[in-house]
């Protein structure tokens, strides 16, 4: 029986393979993972489904829980940034489900999440909550064979977040977000790389002597505010947190509100989870050639609508660059259709930083399977020990030894007797 799926072209599945292979070979925790996964099958007769971007890193998180047994599918998590060569290989060379073509219509992206959640799962893994939220408006009469799920980025927490908050909440789920090892590093080195790659490859503008405008100073904001200054690039920050805009401004940061940013920007990113973060009264302010680009989950972050309605003309100029023209021939370039123009204009964060990531994935749904009938029906945070053996695993490695604490050292670290 084939497998399963719906991608563009299985013909591109040889170049797929040979990408994934590649990417493999610079996720070496996960691989260690894998081997073991093999030995020990935690997941024999357990279904995953997971709604993530099809990169060629994914699929060797996909290969890693197949390898341990699992029956996975996998569709988008965002219409831009499957990788059409990617997901034929895993069809044709892995017989993973695969769901995922670049570029759909809402309509398609939404049945390709139904395709997973079709195959009845026991475990969601998902990447900005759209497939969680379906189970929820939709499909509630799976929740109950769901033992729990992970959620891989800051916006689908947030969404987790309040579903808890509100008592709508029907599985547990666990935050890979906030591992240290996926937001210390995923988000600052890998967002800040992958970003401005993009930024660069849609434009090939020069970011030396920019002003370089970053909405948001979470870790995603911090690593592109890095990134940019590195590259010679003016940068400012706004955000909306005081203790962030401090932190900006302690880093050697220019903080100023959104207005005030809008009229000196040359080059703007949004990196918040939030909408409308660019809006009308920000667009009447820019000036002529400002580029916006979306470094954030979902592309509300830009108001496009808006946009669109102040624009007498809207035409594209290159292969990622839509061009609104304002009253007075002034424009403003938009980028990747305000999506995540680190994946829709490139190819998104580089294997060595998802590695971490991925690795925390495989070995939060390994505890999910052990642990499912003691858990409460919450969002739970990556176990520590968890957390700790992803980064032990990575110096190791990367050839990397620290020390270890001494027995007096541990025992005066546990105790309170001994003095100053």
């Amino acid at each position: 029986m084939a497998t399963e799926h719906d991608v563009l072209d299985l013909g591109l599945a040889d170049e797929g393979r040979l990408r994934i292979e590649w990417a493999d070979k610079q996720m070496p925790v996960l691989a260690r993972i894998r081997e073991r996964f093999e030995k020990e099958r935690p997941f024999d007769g357990v279904r995953i489904a997971s709604c993530l971007h099809v990169t060629t890193e994914t699929a060797n998180l996909m290969r890693t829980l197949s390898a341990g047994g699992a029956d996975v599918a996998l569709c988008a998590s965002n219409p831009l940034s499957t990788q059409d060569e990617t997901a034929a290989g895993l069809v044709a060379h892995y017989s993973i489900p695969t769901f995922a073509i670049r570029g759909v219509d809402e309509p398609q992206y939404y049945a390709h999440i139904k395709a997973v959640l079709d195959r009845r799962p026991m475990i969601t893994m998902d990447d900005g909550g759209d497939l969680v939220t379906m189970l929820h408006q939709q499909r509630r009469d799976q929740l109950a064979e769901i033992i729990g799920g992970t959620e891989e980025t800051t916006t689908g927490v947030i969404r987790l977040r309040s579903m808890e908050a509100n008592g709508v909440l029907g599985y547990p789920v666990v935050a890979i977000n906030n591992a240290d090892t996926k937001h210390l590093f995923d988000n600052r080195y890998g967002t800040g790389q992958s970003a401005i790659d993009g930024i660069i490859r849609a434009t090939n503008v020069l970011l030396a002597g920019k002003t370089f405008v970053v909405c948001g100073y979470g870790m995603c904001g911090r690593g592109v505010a890095s990134r940019a200054k590195g590259m010679g690039a003016d940068v400012v920050v706004t955000e909306v947190d005081p203790t962030r805009a401090l932190e900006a401004a302690m880093d050697g940061f220019r903080v100023l509100p959104g207005r005030a940013a809008a009229s000196q920007g040359d080059i703007f990113v949004t990196v918040t989870g939030n909408k409308h973060v660019l809006r009308g009264d920000h667009f009447e302010l820019m000036k002529d050639g400002a580029i916006l680009a979306n470094a954030g989950h979902f592309d509300i972050e830009l108001d496009l609508t808006t946009l669109r309605s102040m624009a007498g003309s809207v035409r594209r100029v290159r292969q990622e660059v839509d061009e609104f023209v304002l009253g007075g021939e002034r424009r403003i370039y938009v980028l990747a259709e305000g999506r995540l123009v680190n994946l829709a204009a490139a190819e998104g964060h580089p294997a060595a930083v998802m590695d971490m990531s991925f690795a925390n994935q495989a070995l939060t749904c390994e505890w999910l399977v052990r642990n499912a009938a003691s858990l409460e029906t919450k969002v739970y945070e990556v176990p520590v020990e968890i957390d700790k053996e992803v980064a032990r695993l990575k110096l190791e490695t990367m050839g990397v030894r620290i020390d270890e604490l001494t027995d007096d050292q541990k025992a005066y670290l546990e105790g309170w007797e001994e003095g100053t």
